[in-house]
């Protein structure tokens, strides 16, 4: 995995900042010069990961959130969305589609499913007590493809 290029930044747990991240990856994807299909996919993706860390890693309470995007060799993207929040304890139960831990709040439980659909990869870590850490990864078309 050869890393082209690469830009970390780290934000308070504020929904507020879900706009500012979708538009921080946006502005660095610009230079692998993605379809506007594709980085409306990943801004969606995004966006559903950076919620996800808002709404239930840290619960009503601040934390940060660590983002990290790499341009990879043959067009990959690669994103990680990292909070020390509370964790998941069932990562396989929380991927289901319709779960949610915030029924009180009309979540959807559709954060996971959608970030599944729009990227090619998605990878999720969690500990109890510690934080969760959602991987995804696209492969960026080949122009003329």
């Amino acid at each position: 995995m050869e890393t082209l290029n690469e830009i970390k930044f780290s934000m308070p747990s504020l929904s507020v900042n879900e706009g500012a991240a979708r538009a921080v990856v946006s502005s660095f994807l610009i230079q692998a010069d993605p379809t506007v299909e594709e980085l409306s996919d990943i801004r969606t993706a995004v966006s559903e990961a950076v919620t996800n860390a808002v709404v239930h890693a840290y619960r009503g309470t601040k934390g940060s959130i660590e983002l990290t995007v790499r341009l990879l060799k043959d067009r990959e993207i690669y994103i990680r969305v990292k909070d020390k929040g509370c964790g998941i304890a069932d990562v396989e139960k929380a991927m289901e589609p319709l779960f949610t831990t915030a029924p009180e709040e009309e979540r959807s439980g559709l954060g996971f499913s959608v970030m599944e659909s729009f990227m090619d990869k998605l990878r999720v870590k969690s500990v109890p007590g510690k934080g969760t850490t959602v991987v995804m990864r696209k492969r960026l078309k080949k122009h003329g493809d």
